[in-house]
């Protein structure tokens, strides 16, 4: 197998949480340094994707299909795994998401008028929470992948979801 690409697969996974909780510590009255520094992340995450799909061609796959698997014991009294790996389909859906996380942000900077450090925490949250969905082959771990993509996911639509949050102030 490729030891790189799993554990570049790490890296695409939580690379926009890292970001996000460091976008959390930014200074609020900021909004052009937030808007750069979440930007900068998903481009980070969406250039990191890349050799993932280079090295797609180069990497055997397992007996089940899947490539760049990790896998680590988690939770071994419920027998709960950390495994992460790509198939075809899913490796499609991580480029995917890279690029349409990083256009999302990009496409944001004029869109979005308040509370610009929660919104862009959010929004890397939501592709991390997205991504691991994706790449996750346990099902408790894909479990809270999924519940981690919805809590942002709320506060997105119930924030920034109407017409008020859309106006310029």
């Amino acid at each position: 197998m490729n030891p790189l690409g799993s554990r570049l697969l790490d890296v695409v996974t939580f690379l926009p949480l890292l970001g996000a909780l460091l976008c959390f510590a930014l200074p609020k009255d900021r909004p052009v340094l937030v808007q750069r520094f979440a930007t900068a992340v998903a481009a980070l995450d969406l250039a990191a994707s890349l050799p993932l799909w280079a090295a797609w061609w180069t990497t055997p796959a397992d007996p089940y299909g899947f490539r760049f698997v990790r896998d680590v014991p988690w939770i071994p009294s419920l027998g709960v795994r950390y495994i992460l790996g790509v198939d075809g389909i899913s490796m499609l859906l991580v480029l995917l998401t890279t690029t349409l996380g990083f256009l999302a942000v990009l496409s944001s900077w004029t869109a979005i008028h308040a509370r610009h450090k929660e919104y862009y925490a959010y929004l890397l949250i939501l592709q991390t929470g997205m991504l691991g969905v994706f790449v996750s082959l346990d099902t408790f771990l894909f479990y809270v992948f999924w519940e981690v993509m919805l809590v942002p996911m709320y506060f997105l639509i119930g924030i920034w979801g109407g017409r008020a949050a859309s106006t310029p102030p």
